[in-house]
């Protein structure tokens, strides 16, 4: 349950047009509901402006389909990651308007019309083989409402693609930048823009990038002052800050003079 559905059930009830026994059984779960083996979390959209994503890894497939549902009834979009085709598959017996990423491994359920951000986040890879880890960003800034532009394949050993767009690139309200190899990518983006970068270090690399920590550990050594640094292929926590500071400057935004 997010702000906008209790606030609109809340003035159901004041006005009389929803019992306080409805509005009590509507209540039942809240904050949270214990299904045995998870406490789902149906405060969380409240809180934290986003509802509870499901991190498939580790759970059984009768154990993501059981959070999905449960979660669903909350009437707010639904994003689970790093999912199969199988978990997908059984979701979509109950949900019918599931879908899946087989790229991102993303299974996701909008159940709320989208309300597009103002700002846009621009998501840059550095190569394809950095792609499952920038649709995962993407997945995660679309179910969040943030409008999203995709730069793929413009890494620093083709400078000339990235410059092509720098122009673009500026006219971003955040970025996102995923690389494996050295990770030199963000502090490049970090050079072109006034707006924050989040890098996020990728996996892909051959034996000395030591799967990702290279990158990590050029990232967080950057030059660029604008640049932050999230975890190895942490696509989604990538999505996640940069919907949030995107959210935050649009309420900061000055009002039109009337």
């Amino acid at each position: 349950m997010d702000q906008e559905t209790l606030k609109t059930m809340l003035e159901k009830l004041a006005s009389g047009k929803l019992s306080v026994d409805t509005a009590l059984e509507r209540l039942t779960h809240f904050p949270s509901e214990d299904i045995g083996f998870a406490h789902v979390d149906h405060h969380r959209s409240i809180r934290c402006g986003f509802p509870e994503v499901i991190f498939c890894p580790g759970k059984t497939t009768d154990q993501i389909v059981e959070i999905f549902k449960r979660l669903a009834k909350g009437g707010g979009n639904i994003l689970a990651t790093r999912g199969n085709e199988s978990a997908y598959e059984a979701v979509k017996k109950i949900l019918p308007d599931v879908r899946f990423n087989p790229l991102s491994r993303c299974i996701a359920l909008r159940q709320k019309p989208a309300n597009l951000s103002t700002g846009t986040v621009g998501v840059i890879c550095a190569g394809t083989s950095d792609v499952p880890v920038a649709e995962e960003t993407r997945e995660t800034l679309e179910i969040m409402d943030q409008q999203v532009e995709t730069f793929y394949d413009v890494g620093v050993a083709g400078l000339h693609r990235l410059l092509a767009k720098s122009a673009r690139l500026r006219q971003m309200s955040v970025l996102v930048v995923i690389a494996g190899m050295e990770g030199a990518l963000p502090s490049v983006v970090g050079g072109l823009v006034s707006a924050p970068v989040i890098a996020v270090p990728t996996s892909i690399g051959y034996g000395a990038s030591f799967n990702g920590i290279a990158a990590l550990l050029g990232m967080l050594n950057s030059c660029a002052a604008n640049v932050t640094v999230v975890n190895i292929d942490n696509g989604f926590g990538a999505g996640y800050v940069a919907a949030l500071i995107n959210r935050l400057a649009e309420k900061q935004e000055p009002k039109e003079m009337k």
